[in-house]
């Protein structure tokens, strides 16, 4: 379980609540995992077999996981988070059209299944900087967009200050292209629609056990089984608990809070527009939301901080801790608010891999990953859920062929090793972003 609530979840009030699987049953396809890659594989094989019988098996509720724990933004561009500047190392236009080609899947499901389009909303997004070293990486980031043929725009400090209310920005990048998701709002909305096309999902019925059983593959909840000729599998970094890429995943945690819905008295001293979202122009540094009723109140998220954990355990130490270093975040972005308690604090799973590639290719007979998203849950994991089930269904595609060209990740360093020198790079990228 991770610490702290799914707060993009909360906000939205009780959600309906499925049951967990009990008994046995068939299927064509099971996939687990029901966040955006398991839910865009269960709709991307619907598409392709209209008739066939789909299980999704997910461990929690439905945008309890990382799906209500992410930052909420779908982006379009290059957004490398190892480099100085998230240009890509790669063929940058294949990625953006693959990037967009997942916007336009989800869109076209927010049509489809009618999820409130508040969940998903094309506002673009901004690359904040609040030091001249930020300010240059925006510049060189501009630049290369603009050698590939795309728009964006400089904000100076005070068009900064107007969109948000905040002073603390001395410039920012805006790129149109970013959908700004209420991702548990949109998460529940892509699970209902599923569920009245005839999808069976089941929460709180983590997978405990997966073998071969003659021409079909047996999944073993704690209550039940599902006995399916083809599985999906969408646990992102847990790949490794079901015996795949072992040593070579680096399970991350990143931290995020909220603050109270703020009242009208609140929302006159802080200014600014009703909805925004900043990342960093340095790839370790804070991201800030604002969202407004629509979206589950006019409240403000921050984000960041990491922590490598293998064996994807984090506790509730590691989120006091974030919270900290946040609220002072805060607090130096908005000082008309310093001091306000937030009202939620969490840690959200995210999984990497050290030459940044996906584990989405076909892992057995019948077997399929769509795993492992390099922090870009929700368009890599659109894509990754969309390539898998059409693996799947025998479905050659640009996206299987981009996924499945990419090398197998690379090892990691030995424990204790890896666990030590990845959390003081994290301590000490921190400490360099500085006030970004």
């Amino acid at each position: 379980m991770l610490p702290g609530p799914a707060a993009w979840n909360e906000i939205l009030g009780p959600a309906p609540k499925r049951p967990a699987l009990t008994g046995a049953h068939t299927a064509d396809v099971a996939i687990v995992g029901a966040g955006f890659a398991g839910l865009s594989a269960a709709r991307r094989v619907l598409q392709l077999q209209p008739d066939a019988s789909v299980v999704v098996l997910e461990a929690g509720g439905i945008a309890d996981g990382s799906a209500g724990r992410n930052s909420g933004f779908m982006i379009d561009l290059p957004h490398e988070l190892t480099s100085e500047d998230y240009a890509g190392a790669g063929d940058d236009r294949a990625m953006i059209a693959l990037n967009r080609h997942a916007i336009g899947f989800a869109g076209e499901a927010v049509d489809e299944y009618q999820i409130n389009q508040n969940y998903f909303d094309r506002a673009g997004k901004v690359n904040g900087a609040a030091s001249d070293k930020a300010h240059s990486h925006n510049e060189t980031y501009a630049q290369h967009l603009a050698s590939l043929g795309e728009a964006s725009e400089m904000l100076d400090a005070q068009n900064m200050a107007d969109l948000t209310g905040s002073h603390h920005y001395q410039s920012g990048l805006y790129t149109p292209g970013t959908v700004m998701l209420q991702p548990a709002g949109y998460i529940r909305g892509l699970a209902a629609g599923l569920a009245r096309a005839g999808v069976s999902i089941y929460e709180n019925s983590a997978v405990t056990a997966l073998r071969r059983q003659g021409a079909t593959w047996r999944l073993g909840t704690a209550a039940g089984h599902v006995s399916a000729a083809r599985v999906i599998l969408t646990v992102n970094g847990h790949l490794e608990s079901f015996g795949f890429e072992k040593g070579r995943l680096m399970q991350l945690f990143l931290y995020a809070v909220m603050t109270p819905e703020l009242d009208a008295d609140t929302l006159a001293k802080l200014g600014g527009q009703a909805r925004w979202g900043i990342t960093p122009s340095d790839p370790m540094g804070t991201t800030v939301r604002r969202i407004d009723t629509g979206q589950g109140g006019n409240r403000i998220i921050t984000r960041t901080c990491a922590t490598l954990a293998p064996g994807c355990r984090v506790g509730p130490g590691h989120v006091a801790r974030a919270a900290r270093v946040m609220q002072r975040k805060f607090d130096d972005r908005f000082p008309q608010l310093a001091g306000m308690q937030m009202a939620h604090a969490w840690a959200g799973h995210l999984c990497l891999t050290l030459n940044g590639v996906a584990v989405m290719r076909q892992l057995d007979d019948g077997l399929f990953s769509g795993c492992v998203q390099n922090g870009l849950g929700t368009a890599r994991g659109t894509l990754t859920g969309i390539g898998a089930a059409e693996l799947a269904c025998g479905v050659e595609s640009a996206v299987t062929r981009h996924f499945t060209a990419q090398a197998q990740p690379k090892r990691l360093p030995p424990q204790p090793l890896q666990k030590i020198g990845a959390n003081a790079l994290l301590r000490y990228k921190e400490w360099r972003a500085g006030n970004e």
